[in-house]
């Protein structure tokens, strides 16, 4: 039976990771607050590149532009967006599980991780990780995007992959984060094709303006879905340590009332011992007598 000693040494554990796991939920509360504001900063600098570039699309002659062209696909780059700390519920087993669904088609992968979580995960599985980048800084994720769009753009243009997509999680709110699966090269066009004799004139050529908004519209891309995962995970980090908090906060209370109960216990039978000797005592006395 576990002693009163042990029930005191316990709450005293439990009381320290309580205080660590709330320090915790602050951090991510805070670094979620941040992450928002850098998430509705970018998404309607993206959406607004996204529909350029699709409109793009549905002229005659993008057709022929290497980023539109649909090519013969041997080779499939893969950008996937995980968290280098763990703590954060399924956030990393929902990206990483949706990524491998998608993979399973066939085609030759190679895989660029973000995350020390996703690394381990694909690692384990024998994919082809051709890179791997770990612990970025808040502060260089925009700078970050950009040389990383300039490296997959080289990788398409030499011909070394055919088509490129990015796996992250879309942030919705708080309690909702959804992994995502979309391609990035060769960019979808519209729906409808546009006649080019119909249009707007792009100056000095449709090809000269694709070659120039193709690598920001890139960059922004993403630079969002970066931002869109990284506020996923601050969200279902704090969620995770809010849970765990109360759990911690339930189980000291149980411990306290198993505390309190055995201390009751000792008490009574400290009592009960004094109540019986004292009656034994007594006994003694008027035999003698």
């Amino acid at each position: 039976m576990t002693s009163m000693r042990d029930i005191k040494q316990r709450i005293a554990n439990v009381s320290s990771t309580e205080q660590i796991i709330r320090a915790m939920d602050m951090v991510a509360s805070t670094k979620l607050q941040k992450a928002r504001k850098q998430l509705e900063g970018v998404r309607p600098i993206y959406n607004e590149l996204r529909r350029t570039v699709e409109e793009i699309g549905s002229h005659e002659v993008a057709e022929t532009n290497i980023f539109y062209e649909k090519r013969e696909v041997k080779n499939s780059l893969y950008i996937i967006l995980t968290s280098d700390r763990g703590l954060s519920g399924s956030y990393n087993a929902n990206i990483t599980e949706k990524a491998l669904q998608h993979m399973n088609q066939g085609k030759n992968e190679k895989i660029l991780i973000v995350g020390s979580k996703g690394n381990e995960f694909f690692k384990k599985r024998d994919k082809n990780i051709i890179r791997t980048i770990i612990d970025i800084a808040d502060a260089q994720a925009y700078y970050g995007a950009e040389s990383l769009s300039k490296w997959l753009t080289e990788l398409y243009l030499s011909g070394e992959v055919e088509e490129v997509f990015i796996a992250f999680t879309h942030f919705e709110n708080v309690l909702n984060h959804v992994p995502k699966v979309e391609q990035l090269l060769p960019i979808a066009a519209g729906a409808e094709k546009i006649l080019d004799s119909n249009e707007k004139t792009y100056e000095p050529d449709m090809n000269t303006f694709i070659d120039h908004v193709i690598p920001l519209y890139l960059h922004m891309n993403l630079f969002r879905a970066f931002s869109e995962s990284h506020t996923s995970e601050q969200a279902a980090r704090m969620v995770n340590m809010d849970a765990a908090g109360k759990n911690a906060s339930d189980l000291i209370k149980e411990l306290t009332s198993m505390y309190n109960r055995k201390r009751q216990a000792a008490i009574t039978q400290e009592l009960s011992e004094i109540v019986g000797s004292a009656n034994t005592l007594n006994k003694g006395g008027i035999h003698d007598s």
